[in-house]
């Protein structure tokens, strides 16, 4: 399944495989696929996934909301590199919209969901 939502004044491909239909349809309460573009030393973008999305991001269908989420790291610095995930904080950008991805395409193979997104 393709549709489209509406993310920081910008129109959002999300593509749902087969797998992902299924599994949102056999879901009592919204998932929320979170797209995040992680600021740090690097860049890195991560989907993360959270049940319990009852009043958070945009609805896709009544069973999937999706948001967009810049974060980064509160430092970079080797000497904070001790395994443990940094904290992270909001990255508050100014045109949010300029980095907004263009699309969204999500998963669910063996019992996990799966995520990516990208610019076109």
């Amino acid at each position: 399944m393709e549709t489209t939502v509406r993310l920081q004044d910008k129109v959002v491909r999300v593509e749902l495989s087969s797998g992902a239909e299924r599994a949102l349809a056999a879901r009592n309460t919204p998932l929320l696929a979170e797209m995040e573009l992680y600021f740090s030393c690097l860049i890195r973008k991560r989907v993360r996934f959270h049940d319990d999305a009852e009043d958070t991001g945009t609805m896709v269908n009544d069973r999937l909301r999706v948001r967009f989420r810049p974060v980064m790291s509160r430092a970079c610095s080797m000497e904070d590199a001790d395994g443990a995930p940094p904290p992270l904080t909001d990255f508050p950008i100014a045109k949010p919209e300029a980095y907004t991805p263009h699309w969204l395409r999500i998963d669910y193979r063996n019992g996990e969901w799966q995520g990516e997104f990208g610019f076109s």
